[in-house]
């Protein structure tokens, strides 16, 4: 088979995947099934976890390896990437103003399957062999969920995981970048690549403290940055906001119909490409996130949950919001190319959009400045999602090779065309949700009861770890975590 042929079979099976009758309602399913049994907790808790996450920051004398703040941004700038940019245009492009609908309600629902996957990353983490914490669903699969099965979700999840990495979080993000930069400031791509692989194996070989330093100064200047940039845009095209508000929740349930090289037409492409794109965006049942809450130092697996719940809010309904509105108020998304009379490509409708609202050159440069910062970034953030793949399937030997191979391959991602390794990553994403998802569900009584348990002497997040430790001095879970010295077993 061809590489054509090779991407088109990709493409199918993505398309599959993705589409309405497997991953979405497993992926919708599953986090409206967390929500009632947490009882609303996204919305009920999520100003105590903004002000613990972005203000309080962090656990004084808690056990972990970097702070509350510094998990919640490395998670950030893993997510926070192209799919941002291009995603939620190709989102709209293909299933029109609807489809933003579709990723609020991805994100809302998600923030449940997130706060529980980061739960459990926290509660079931080992200490491995160099003293650091080692999270994520490649433990609580196999630690949470006794036997046979509870092993083979959590292999499963290693090996798509790490697969993944190379795609989604490493070859597809050099290649924006390179790319970009090309276009907008004549950098060659091998440059580009050259400086990356440097940036990154300077960052990684410092392991999750380095990154921890370094999303914690990078994320919330790269985020500000975009969104005054698209705040600018919206506070011009103030008069079009009702509209386009109106027009995203009508098109979420009627469809679109089409309009010159508009693609879009039924409320089931909406649906696909919000959820699907939303997913893509801010991982929420992917389990990913879940590996960098492991790493925190907290008092309480609940209170780093409740922190890495806030990613997917900022990631969906923020940064998200942000970039769907500008295509919209400004009309790109349904622009079309007077060359050629179709609908212009989505990969260009973000910076197109940016370009209408902005003066001059200011919005083709701030979309590219942008997308550097946020690609950059997630390559950081799936280095160590990766890592501890790794040393899940090899051991500890295998963390250092592991880091100098990826800082390679961002070379490489730099300098080709990946159109296969574009289609690789989303069925790779995909394969990566299912075990996690399945996971979540059956542990989802075990995650409510000991929610319950915190939350019900600390509704609002301001306990000490000392009040922590005296208000559940006794549950035997608690002290279990507390004492948890288990190196990781390594499976050859």
């Amino acid at each position: 088979m061809d590489l054509a042929g090779l991407q088109s079979a990709l493409e199918t099976l993505s398309g599959w995947i993705w589409g309405p009758w497997f991953l979405i309602p497993l992926l919708l399913g599953t986090g409206l099934y967390l929500t009632s049994r947490l009882g609303g907790l996204q919305f009920i808790r999520l100003g105590a976890a903004l002000r613990l996450g972005l203000f309080t920051r962090r656990d004084p004398g808690s056990d972990g390896d970097i702070s509350q703040f510094q998990a919640l941004t490395t998670a950030l700038a893993a997510t926070v990437g192209t799919g941002n940019i291009v995603g939620v245009a190709t989102a709209i492009g293909i299933g029109g103003p609807g489809a933003l609908f579709w990723m609020w309600v991805t994100g809302l629902v998600g923030m449940a399957s997130k706060y529980s996957e980061a739960f459990l990353g926290v509660r079931f983490r080992t200490t491995d062999e160099a003293g650091e914490k080692n999270g994520g669903p490649q433990q609580y699969l196999e630690r949470g969920i006794r036997g046979w099965f509870g092993k083979t979700l959590a292999l499963f999840f290693s090996v798509a995981a790490l697969i993944a990495c190379f795609g989604i979080g490493n070859m597809t993000q050099g290649n924006s970048i390179a790319t970009n930069l090309e276009s907008s400031f004549s950098v060659p791509p091998w440059v580009s690549g050259i400086v990356l692989t440097v940036f990154a194996l300077v960052v990684l070989v410092g392991g999750i403290k380095s990154i921890g330093r370094v999303t914690a100064g990078l994320v919330p200047i790269m985020i500000v940055f975009y969104v005054l940039g698209a705040l600018y845009i919206l506070v011009v095209n103030v008069g079009g906001i009702p509209a386009a508000f109106a027009q995203i929740f009508t098109d979420a349930f009627t469809g679109t119909s089409a309009v010159g090289g508009f693609a879009g037409s039924a409320i089931i492409i909406a649906v696909q490409f919000g959820v699907a794109r939303g997913i893509f965006s801010n991982e929420s049942g992917m389990g990913s996130a879940a590996i960098a809450a492991a790493a925190a130092k907290t008092s309480h697996p609940v209170r780093q949950g409740l922190v890495s719940m806030t990613q997917t809010f900022i990631d969906t309904i923020i940064v998200v919001t942000c970039t769907g509105l500008v295509i919209i108020t400004t009309g790109v998304w349904n622009q079309t190319d007077p060359e050629t009379g179709a609908q212009i490509s989505p990969a260009l409708m973000t910076g197109e959009a940016f370009s209408h609202g902005l003066p001059g050159e200011w919005g083709h440069y701030i979309v590219t400045i942008g997308l550097v910062l946020f690609a950059g970034s997630t390559i950081l953030g799936w280095s160590y999602y990766g890592e501890r793949n790794a040393e899940r399937l090899f051991g500890r030997r295998a963390v250092v090779p592991f880091r100098i191979l990826f800082s390679l391959v961002v070379f490489i991602g730099c300098t080709v065309q990946l159109g296969v390794v574009w289609a690789f990553s989303d069925v790779m994403n995909g394969l990566m949700a299912l075990p996690n998802l399945i996971g979540l569900l059956i542990l989802s009584g075990l995650v409510a009861r000991e929610t319950k348990k915190y939350l019900d002497n600390d509704p609002k997040l301001r306990a000490t770890r000392a009040e922590v430790d005296a208000f559940m001095a006794g549950d035997k879970a608690f002290e279990d975590w507390k004492t948890q010295t288990i190196p990781v077993v390594k499976t050859k």
